[in-house]
């Protein structure tokens, strides 16, 4: 392909630029070195990100179609000798000036090398003076150039790249050529393996695969690779090394930077054929069990500071109630990003480039002490000690790999970097601001950073003293581009290697947790890969290749690996220390296993479970497993880091959320939390912040959903963390293996768990049996059967009763039944984590068989409690069939709208299921009920519901109180929900039948006694289950609606925050020393409640909508803090309601 004048201007305008270039002015590309140059040039001046990102091997294709376009035309050349001859004869002809005013116009657009360093002052050539000296050849040449340069621009896959190659201003003479030239292969011999003509032929890749380059490459291998001869041609090697590099770079994300770098797309798989030793290192009794929290230090004080309305700006100034709440939560490690005193030089360029706000890098260090600005080394003290009261071990990071370009080692030891005496380089220049603040040296970095045309390897420092200068290289994964506030160490050198490693001692003695950064960087075959790279493989960092080293030469200075080196030293002089390292390419089983790391990044976990890419995850999982469980141990678990989006943004804030939430929580390893997470923050920190740049504030409904179904699993993380007992489960299905669902059991002691998760929007069902084989410490493998594994194996008479521990719910299975198989029924992202497994025997006292077919498989809140309940069976199964879908369907449809009344089949079925609950409590308390009363109360306010579901076309107003009808653009009116408040008819009913036979018909308190004492939910559950969250808020609120009193809307709202039934489903919670409530279910629960009033007639709509707009108002204005709220409900605010006949109750007529 070609480049336009104006694009070399912006990415390419050096010499030493020429390299990407032939000399007809074609882009080509010697390696993928050179690709990845090009790609990086363009991404970073264009400030291109994610997806709009220009990738590597996509350009290295594209130059190689363009490439493999003029074989093919020299191939038709052979065939067909004077057709070019021809066309320009034809040009001649038809075009006034020829072909020659359109290809001066081609050539000052997309010069050649030549032409363009006359442009820019070098040299004299000129486009007319190339044709003028080449002459007809000239024409010949760029004439095919001309065509190709359209065919370029006909192809919509160049998009990426159209900045650099449009033909949009080469003018009607152009077009004008290019028509002629299509006009005349038209006309001429057809070619190729559908006989088309040249044109034709040369569009088809792209008319075959319009959207990618890479698909148009395979097109050509497999279509043109034989029959065009082109697979005995040189350039068959390009096409074979782009297929390579485009396999190399479908296993990874391209992305630059420290972090992540490239997490894997493919299954984790284990090299077996090279010999890695196994030396792992033993945890201490404390690791296993770390749950890990990342905070960025400096925008969490910032949001601390707002939070509590005060000046935090010192680690010692960290409330303790953050503190608290943290332990409360689960977690043990609390990792402090940014703590060390940073580059003031890294500030100034991010300043100087227009962030006026940021810090320095947290990843461009200066010394390893904490900050002043922090508080120093007393402010650190006082919040470890006060971390550490409450389990809280501190976390911190440890930079190996570079420092900060004016650090301490940088003014006291220079030769420990990466250097050259020159530029490596002639383009360079280091004419900018002076960046250091020490008098000794002067640090400067490349013009092209702050001009951003150019990203240099190295910066120059500048000894004062004796006016020497070195070049040091940047720090430099090879992905992308240099850190350019950062400079590289040697670690060729031993005195380096012992300088860093006694650096990790000192932190080590400060903190009991270190995090390596981007550690692969340090393993020898990836430094030297990147810095000393073997004769004829270098590429990875512009300008290394000329300090090749042979293997022998690179094993003798650097004779073992580094980090071996750090885990022996540390585990003889700071034992008491979890090394965590941040490592990818492949590396992750090598660190733990043969390097001795504790724990490593697990990126495959966030990555796959993102994209649903569950089969993969599965296969890695497996392949640990055969491979060497231990390892499964070992990995660091995350939803996101500091490299990447937020957990909220990659996998959104329902179900999938919480469902991959979970296997963090369960899975074994280290889970790790990001900064914001659990409140559902949006924003991605930069390690620069000084504060976030998003006001945000907490989602409490999230927050409480941690509260409820997360923190409870991470206070068992004894139960998961290990291997010894972990077994993975295929989940079989009438079709085989389900892919998408993880199976997997655990356990510590005799405390077993199992874990079911469907990472898919789908539904599905199947049967776990046997575990996949895991191998075993003498090379054998075991299968466990999935009852030995949660230890209830050899019941078979037995019943086992076990607990959903992130449902909250109770289970009852018949031991016999699950010896075929566990079999459960998975939702869309619905997921179980089964614990405490225990059997039981039936009983005359305990009959359990009895209880199995009363839940019918349905989950309850308590085994036992259902049990004794039992016992109200005469009741409760009445009840059940009054409050089943089925019946309540049928009364809701029993509407006559001619007479505007329930039908008299309606009325009749709901009498009659109310009596059967009468006559079971007749016969338990063996006396007579009398239920005349209750149903025609029940009757009435079944009328009321009807009416209000099917209003009068000609009413004033309908029943909704959420919204005013007339109020344009508000939210709209929330319809009244028939089957809720139907539920708490039949439901009061009850409750008033059996206040009738207890002879608490006059006790004003008695409801809520009643509900509990007669257990009579269970009946409530069982008719429409709790698996889902819209079923769980159904039941509460009918619950609530039944046991708060018939008070005005104020009075029950405050009587719904004084028993636990009312505060646990408003989600009353503790944080940061503050009682919170939900603002959701305060205002679903207001509504449900003003409604009631309305179908009790004890209130207008009018005056029920009034209501509950000033409870809603009043919750929101006290920022729905507990206490506060409960002390306005206490003043009572609105009068008896008006007379008028607008306001008038809305009770059916008598």
């Amino acid at each position: 392909m070609h480049a336009r004048k104006t694009a070399r201007d912006a990415y390419f305008p050096t010499r030493f630029d020429d390299a990407f270039f032939t000399a007809r002015g074609d882009v080509t590309f010697r390696d993928t070195a050179a690709a990845r140059v090009f790609a990086d040039r363009v991404n970073d001046l264009d400030a291109r990100s994610g997806d709009d990102m220009l990738r590597p091997a996509e350009l290295a294709a594209m130059a190689l179609v363009h490439e493999i376009f003029h074989v093919v035309i020299e191939l038709y050349r052979q065939r067909n000798p004077r057709s070019f001859e021809r066309l320009l004869e034809r040009l001649d002809s038809q075009l006034e000036g020829g072909a020659r005013r359109t290809l001066i116009r081609f050539l000052e657009t997309f010069p050649t090398p030549a032409i363009y360093k006359q442009s820019q002052g070098e040299g004299d050539e000129t486009p007319q003076k190339l044709l003028a000296r080449d002459g007809r050849g000239a024409e010949d040449t760029y004439a095919e150039e001309v065509i190709l340069l359209w065919l370029t621009n006909q192809n919509p896959a160049y998009e990426p790249v159209r900045p650099i190659v449009t033909d949009y201003d080469l003018g009607p003479s152009y077009q004008a050529m290019v028509g002629e030239a299509r006009h005349f292969f038209a006309h001429e011999e057809p070619f190729g393996p559908r006989r088309q003509s040249l044109i034709d032929l040369l569009l088809e890749p792209s008319r075959k695969a319009p959207k990618s380059i890479l698909d148009q490459l395979k097109f050509i291998e497999d279509e043109w690779g034989q029959s065009l001869g082109l697979d005995q041609l040189p350039i068959w090697r390009r096409v074979l090394w782009a297929r390579d590099f485009l396999n190399e770079e479908g296993k990874y994300f391209y992305r630059g930077g420290p972090g992540p770098g490239s997490p894997l797309l493919d299954a984790m798989r284990f090299n077996r054929t090279e010999v890695e030793p196994k030396r792992f290192s033993q945890d201490l009794d404390w690791m296993p069990r770390v749950v890990l929290m990342a905070k960025t230090v400096y925008v969490w004080l910032d949001q601390l500071s707002k939070q509590y309305g005060r000046e935090i700006h010192r680690l010692d100034q960290i409330p303790d109630e953050e503190l608290d709440m943290l332990a409360s939560r689960g977690f043990s490690g609390l990792w402090l990003i940014g703590l060390f005193e940073r580059s003031s030089a890294s500030k100034k360029i991010k300043q100087m480039r227009g962030d006026q706000d940021a810090v320095a890098s947290a990843y461009s260090l200066k010394s390893y002490d904490i900050a002043w600005e922090l508080g120093g080394h007393q402010a650190y003290e006082n919040l470890r000690h006060r971390a550490w009261q409450r389990g809280i071990r501190l976390a911190a990071d440890m930079v190996p790999n570079h420092v900060g370009i004016d650090a301490d080692w940088i003014v006291n030891h220079p030769d420990w970097f990466i250097q050259t005496d020159h530029p490596p380089f002639p383009s360079y220049r280091f004419g900018g601001p002076d960046l250091s603040d020490d008098g000794r040296v002067g640090v400067f970095i490349e013009e092209g950073y702050w001009s951003k045309t150019d990203a240099a390897v190295v910066f120059r420092r500048h000894d004062r003293h004796t006016g020497h200068d070195r070049f040091i290289y940047h720090g430099n994964d090879g992905t992308s581009m240099p850190w350019n506030d950062t400079a590289q160490l040697d670690y060729t050198k031993a005195e380096v290697r012992q300088a860093v490693i006694e650096t990790i001692l000192h932190v080590a003695r400060m903190f009991p947790i270190i995090r390596f950064d981007a550690a692969m960087t340090l393993a020898k075959r990836h430094f030297q890969r990147l810095w000393f790279p073997l004769p004829g493989s270098g590429g990875a960092i512009p300008s290394r290749s000329d300090y090749a080293m042979t293997q022998d030469e690179f094993d003798r200075k650097i004779p073992v690996e580094f980090w071996r080196e750090v885990v022996d030293t540390v585990a003889q002089r700071a034992p008491d220390t979890l090394l965590l390292a941040e490592a990818f390419w492949m590396m992750e089983g090598y660190f733990v296993r043969s390097l001795g790391m504790h724990r490593v990044y697990n990126s495959a976990f966030m990555n796959m479970l993102k994209r649903e890419e569950n089969q993969k995850y599965r296969e890695t999982i497996k392949n640990v497993l055969d491979f060497e469980p231990q390892i499964l141990k070992r990995f660091v678990n995350f939803m996101n880091n500091p490299d990447e989006e937020t957990a909220a943004l990659q996998f959104g804030g329902d179900d999938k959320y919480f469902g991959v939430c979970v296997l963090m929580s369960t899975m074994p390893g280290l889970p790790m939390f990001g900064h914001g997470q659990v409140e559902g923050f949006h924003e991605k920190y930069g390690m620069e912040y000084r504060r976030a740049k998003w006001d945000e504030k907490p989602n409490h409904g999230f927050v409480e959903r941690h509260e409820r179904e997360i923190f409870p699993l991470l206070k068992k993380r004894y139960l998961f963390s290990g291997v010894d007992d972990f077994a993975l489960y295929d989940f079989l299905t009438d079709g085989g293996v389900d892919e998408d669902v993880y199976a997997y059991s655990n356990g510590w002691g005799s405390e077993r768990a199992l874990v079911l998760y469907n990472n898919k929007f789908k539904d599905t069902r199947g049967r776990i049996r046997w575990s996949v084989g895991s191998k075993r410490e003498d090379g054998s493998m075991l299968s466990r059967d999935v009852l030995e594994a949660i230890g209830v194996a050899g019941q078979s008479g037995a019943w086992v009763l076990f607990r959903d521990a992130a449902k909250n719910l109770e289970y009852l299975r018949r031991a016999s039944d699950l010896e075929g198989g566990f079999y459960w029924e998975l939702g869309a992202f619905k997921y179980h984590v089964l614990t405490d497994f225990r059997t039981e025997h039936v009983t005359a006292e305990r009959p359990w068989d009895r209880l199995a077919e009363e839940l019918g498989g349905q989950g309850v809140p308590s085994l036992e409690r259902a049990l004794v309940a039992l016992r109200f069976r005469p009741v409760h199964q009445p009840l059940r069939q009054a409050l089943g879908r089925g019946h309540v369907d049928y009364l809701l449809a029993g509407w006559d709208a001619k007479t505007r009344e329930p039908t008299k089949e309606a009325l009749a079925a709901l009498d009659e299921r109310l009596q059967h609950v009468a006559d079971g409590l007749a016969w338990m308390r063996d006396t007579k009920v009398d239920a005349t009363a209750a149903l025609a109360k029940a009757r009435t306010r079944f009328t009321t519901i009807l009416r209000q579901l099917h209003p009068d076309a000609e009413a004033p107003d309908s029943f909704h109180l959420t919204a005013s009808p007339a109020a344009d653009g508000e939210v709209p009116p929330t319809k009244l929900d028939g089957a809720l408040h139907l539920r708490w008819v039949e439901l009061e009913a009850v409750v008033d039948l059996v206040a009738q036979v207890t002879q608490l018909e006059n006790e004003p308190g008695a409801r809520p006694g009643i509900l509990d004492g007669w257990e009579l939910s269970l009946p409530l559950l069982a008719a429409i289950g709790s698996d889902d969250y819209e079923a769980h808020q159904h039941i509460a609120l009918v619950l609530l609606a039944t046991a708060l009193p018939e008070v005005p809307l104020r009075e029950a709202m405050r009587a719904s925050l004084s028993e636990a039934r009312g505060r646990t489903f408003l989600g009353v919670h503790e944080a940061n020393g503050v009682s919170w409530l939900s603002k959701e279910r305060f205002e679903a629960l207001a509504n449900v409640l003003a409604e009631r009033e309305v179908l009790d007639g004890r209130a207008s709509l009018a005056l029920a909508r009034r209501q509950y707009e000033d409870v809603t108002r009043l919750a929101e204005r006290e920022g729905y803090r507990t206490a506060r709220i409960e002390k306005e409900l206490d003043t009572p605010r609105l009068e008896t309601p008006p007379s008028s006949a607008k306001e008038r109750p809305l009770t059916p007529s008598s």
